[in-house]
Parts: C-alpha cells; structure tokens; sequence
C-alpha cells in the first residue's frame, strides 16, 4: 500500500514539474506589444518602416535600403540594436511612442534624431 501511495506522490510531482517546464518558454515569449511593423522618420525626415519580430529579430526598410538586427523591450521601450552600428529606441510616452536614433552603441545622451512612431501592424 505505501509503495502505491508513493508512485502516486511522484506521478504527481513529475506532473507538475513537467507543467512547470512547459509553461517557461511560453510566458518567456509573450507577446510584447512593440511586437509589430512601425512607421518612424530616418534621420533625415524620410520614411522608414521597422518590423520587430517576435523572435527579437528587427529588420528596416529605408527607402529601400534593407536593415537588420535585434531587439528586445520591457514595458516602456523596445531597444534595436542595428547591423550597421546603430541603435533605435521605441519609447512610450502616454499613449503614444517616440522613435529615438542614436549613432553610436550603446545609446546614451540625447538622440541622433527623434520622430512620432506610429504602430501599423
């Protein structure tokens, strides 16, 4: 009788260890919510388009010119640190958010170049 009880007690706890590990990966990928496509200026007043992946790959499109590079975020910003030596910022500011570039990584002081940044996707 005890050895049934024991097997219980560990099914049980492989149960909940099993659930545990499940349960890691998804709630580390949650959904963010700078996850999406971006509309934002370049430094020089142009269009440009930023995807940010949830896989925390980020790719540009700058007047053609394709960007790459990786992202990551916590609840006020999303932080893109480009191939090219550049980083992007996408701040929320109430409710809206803010595109702020620097030259230089990392991005410290005030920005190369800020503009409104509008979610489209």
């Amino acid at each position: 009788m005890q050895s049934g009880l024991f097997l219980r007690k560990t099914v049980a706890a492989l149960i909940v260890a099993l659930f545990a590990i499940v349960s890691i990966p998804v709630s580390a990928s949650a959904a963010s919510e700078f996850e999406g496509t971006w509309n934002v200026q370049d430094t020089k007043g142009q269009p440009f388009q930023i995807t940010l992946s949830p896989d925390g790959t980020a790719k540009g499109d700058r007047a053609g010119e394709g960007l790459a590079g990786k992202w990551k975020a916590n609840e006020k910003r999303a932080v893109i640190k480009w191939d090219t030596g550049w980083t992007t910022k996408i701040v929320k500011k109430g409710d809206t958010y803010q595109k702020q570039a620097y030259e230089k990584t990392p991005a410290k002081g005030e920005p190369t170049h800020a503009s409104e940044a509008e979610k489209v996707q």
